[in-house]
């Protein structure tokens, strides 16, 4: 379990909760997704004291997923969003023992010494201690908050389908895949990669309206750590650390209270995606063998630990296509929905973190705008559109320069 020494996030978490209870603001806001950004925006806006709730296509909730990691520049707006959202991180999250990030070659090394030795073998490395990373799996993180939520606010089996959003109209009109309706005053989507809110948002007719193939495939694995160090020798099985290689790079960290190796084999793929309506095919160990077969002996014996059928996860962006706007009138996107990015930079859902702040801060300085009552539509829309203006140069970079890293990573 990781501490934070910098910030406190485990006091007077009734008393938040109790905030919450009461609503400050009278707006209903609807949030499309009821992943992790989508919940932190919820827990977000309840802090505030507003009436929110969470349109989740899936019957429950996930409990599969990808693990992944928060800065600590993360973890400070988590503090500033809700405390509980950092309590919950605190309780799951493991920091990097080493304080530095290293980046080993993966190819060259003809044995496990070589491999182990980081004058041999590594390549370079960034101070862990300046971006602070905190790993942890996907689920676990989830689960911890979704227990922060008021009783009632997640509804299920809500697909978007349209929403109709007219000034003169009181409220936005959601309709759901099953016939059903409801209304909000500000809709968030945040449902992902794929995301319903992003294509009625710009136009179903528009490249930028969908993510694309990056032309980056990823296969993963949880490996008990007491394996990975017959591999990877103790000091890597125990810290994050990333193996370089021509077409293909591997990125390992702990989780799970350090018992568990969470391995991601990133490979380049010339092809184009089979069918961009599923993110997964399935594939084998013997694919990533394959890809690694001229690599050095430590990187073999932990791909030999993949179980013998593993997914094959194609990775989607919006780096040729990016969104020109993430609101429009009194809905906008959010995390994955509105800037989906390769993982090279291991920022993306970072990025989602600080849209959460910036939205949930931007409304409650809407509603305490004098006017806000007698123009309550177009105040709504201004402050989305303030969010929209202060977040799109920064997310677009990382979309642009994850890219390139993943590039780096593989010697193209």
């Amino acid at each position: 379990m990781a501490t934070d020494t910098t910030t406190s996030a485990n006091g007077h978490i009734d008393e938040i909760k109790n905030e919450a209870d009461g609503q400050k603001y009278p707006l209903d806001i609807a949030v499309i997704g009821g992943g992790i950004i989508g919940v932190m925006v919820a827990l977000g806006l309840l802090h505030r004291g507003f009436h929110v709730t969470v349109y989740e296509r899936a019957a429950a909730l996930p409990e599969i997923g990808a693990a992944f990691a928060f800065t600590g520049v993360a973890r400070e707006c988590m503090v500033r969003l809700n405390p509980i959202v950092l309590a919950a991180l605190s309780r799951v999250g493991e920091a990097n023992k080493n304080p530095m990030n290293r980046y080993w070659d993966g190819f060259n090394p003809k044995t496990k010494e070589q491999a182990e030795n980081e004058e041999e073998s590594l390549l370079f490395r960034l101070s862990a201690r300046d971006l602070d990373y905190w790993g942890c799996l996907r689920s676990s993180l989830l689960c911890q908050m979704v227990d922060e939520l008021p009783t009632g606010i997640v509804q299920f089996s809500k697909q978007l389908e349209s929403y109709v959003d007219v000034e003169a109209n009181d409220k936005v009109l959601l309709r759901f895949v099953d016939g059903t309706t409801a209304e909000a005053d500000a809709v968030i989507g945040c449902d992902g990669i794929h995301s319903r809110t992003r294509q009625l948002l710009l136009g179903e007719g528009i490249p930028a309206a969908k993510t694309h193939y990056s032309h980056k495939v990823v296969y993963r694995a949880l490996l008990p750590i007491k394996d990975a160090v017959s591999a990877l020798g103790e000091d890597k099985a125990n810290n994050q650390c990333t193996h370089l290689g021509p077409n293909a790079h591997i990125v390992s960290f702990p989780v799970a209270n350090w018992t568990l190796l969470n391995v991601f084999v990133f490979l380049h793929d010339p092809e184009e995606w089979p069918d961009r309506n599923r993110m997964v095919t399935p594939g084998t160990r013997e694919d990533v063998e394959n890809a690694v077969r001229d690599w050095s002996p430590g990187v073999r014996e932990l791909v030999s630990m993949f179980p013998e059928n593993i997914t094959r996860w194609g990775i989607y962006d919006t780096a040729e296509h990016p969104a020109p706007t993430y609101a429009i009138g009194r809905v906008c996107l959010a995390g994955d929905s509105g800037h989906a990015t390769t993982p090279f930079h291991g920022a993306g859902a970072c990025m989602g973190v600080e849209d959460a702040l910036v939205l949930a801060t931007a409304l409650e300085t809407a509603v305490a705008y004098p006017e806000y009552r007698k123009r309550k539509a177009k105040t709504i829309s201004a402050a989305l559109q303030a969010y929209s203006d202060m977040r799109l140069e920064r997310s677009h970079w990382l979309v642009d320069s994850s890219r390139v890293m993943g590039d780096i990573y593989e010697w193209r």
